[in-house]
């Protein structure tokens, strides 16, 4: 983390499924934009919508949804909010991509055919419900920071992989009341119209995805797990959004708990209980020699040791 700002950064995570023709040629205004008002994040932009999370100024991401709801199409965006007590972004980017949350199934349209909001206050009665089977749409390393309580994990390292285990498990899904949840709704959105898609009927997701629930359900009354990872410096954060305690490990970016870093397998900067066993000892040189020279960059003035 760098330079600790006067007043809390702004965070904002936002999706919507739309039909974006010329969507290319958003990309450069955009960036223009946000680096105009000292926004940094990633913004994805595909024919299917726009997806991303940026932070910045209260004013400036303020000014940036403005702008984003006047372009035909993204009025209504999905927008959660949440604070960071420094910058957890290290530039803006804008990016054109095929699909703006990759499945890789074509003809999903998530904007005519998700499944059923579920709004946060009412999903602890729908995943009590014994007819109901709770599914966790991210991956696993995701997943081992926190979930929710009964909900089946996939065990999948990308979300393309996530249609090949409905296909496996369908049988498991027939007939039930199956809710489906993510981070911030987009994930579980568009994996709710795939399942559609086979034919069942009874799919609900939880409306704004972890995080709302976060923000919404008082801690005494969640059924949440843990805590929640978040794809920037933050890493993970809590009820009420505060910043958790996941730390990323720096040698394989997966996010390790208080109990990973009590390992003797965890070394900062170098090694974890997750990837000690698949890197070699040179491996953990370079690391570690890595390591050495973002502190020394830190020392001299507290700055990235990458780029900003």
């Amino acid at each position: 983390m760098t330079t600790t700002t006067q007043n809390p950064v702004r965070v904002a995570a936002l999706y919507k499924f739309a039909r974006l023709d010329g969507y290319e040629t958003l990309r450069a205004p955009l960036a223009a934009f946000c680096c105009g008002r000292g926004i940094k994040g990633t913004l994805l932009l595909a024919h299917e919508g726009i997806n991303g999370t940026v932070a910045g100024s209260e004013e400036a991401i303020a000014a940036l949804l403005g702008h984003l709801e006047a372009i035909e199409g993204l009025a209504g965006l999905e927008v959660k909010y949440s604070s960071a007590a420094e910058m957890p972004f290290h530039r803006m980017k804008v990016r054109l991509k095929r699909e703006i949350v990759t499945m890789g199934v074509e003809d999903i349209d998530p904007a005519a055919s998700a499944g059923t909001y579920v709004a946060p206050a009412d999903w602890n009665a729908l995943i009590s419900d014994a007819d109901t089977l709770v599914i966790d749409t991210r991956n696993a390393y995701e997943v081992s920071l926190g979930t929710f309580k009964g909900a089946v994990d996939p065990g999948t390292t990308s979300f393309r992989e996530f249609p090949a285990w409905v296909e496996q498990h369908r049988e498991d899904l027939e007939g039930r009341k199956v809710a489906m949840f993510c981070t911030g709704g987009i994930r579980c959105e568009k994996a709710t119209a795939y399942v559609k898609s086979l034919g069942l009927k009874n799919v609900f997701h939880l409306k704004g995805g972890i995080l709302k629930y976060l923000e919404e359900v008082p801690a005494e009354e969640s059924f949440w797990q843990g805590e929640c990872f978040v794809f920037d410096e933050r890493v993970s954060v809590s009820h009420g959004l505060a910043e958790g305690e996941a730390e990323l490990c720096r040698a394989c970016r997966h996010p390790l708990t208080v109990e990973d870093r009590l390992s003797p397998k965890y070394v900062l900067g170098v090694s974890c209980p997750h990837c000690f066993e698949t890197r070699s000892d040179t491996d953990r040189e370079r690391y570690a020699e890595r390591h050495r020279q973002v502190e020394l960059a830190q020392a001299r003035g507290g700055k990235r040791h990458i780029g900003s």
